[in-house]
């Protein structure tokens, strides 16, 4: 069996939890993410769980955060409805 960051593993953190860790290791505020994430409104939103994720956050994050890809596909509760 393989085992990585994308199990469903409650001990690993989830994306949102990830992301906040590693902000406040660089010393990154919330202006820092909009560059990546596509603005501080989306930023509040994403940070907040009521919008998930995007691939294009994704890579985004991922590279200028340093942050493996595979912890941020993780699955995560949002408010998000859409299907």
């Amino acid at each position: 069996a393989l085992s990585g960051a994308t199990s469903d593993d409650p001990t690993e953190p989830d994306p949102i939890e990830a992301i906040q860790h590693r902000m406040e290791a660089l010393g990154m505020s919330r202006k820092d993410l909009a560059t990546m994430i596509g603005g501080r409104n989306r930023v509040s939103e994403v940070l907040s769980r009521k919008r998930p994720l995007t691939i294009n956050m994704i890579r985004r994050l991922s590279e200028g955060m340093h942050l493996p890809a595979g912890v941020l596909i993780r699955t995560y509760e949002t408010g998000d409805k859409r299907p």
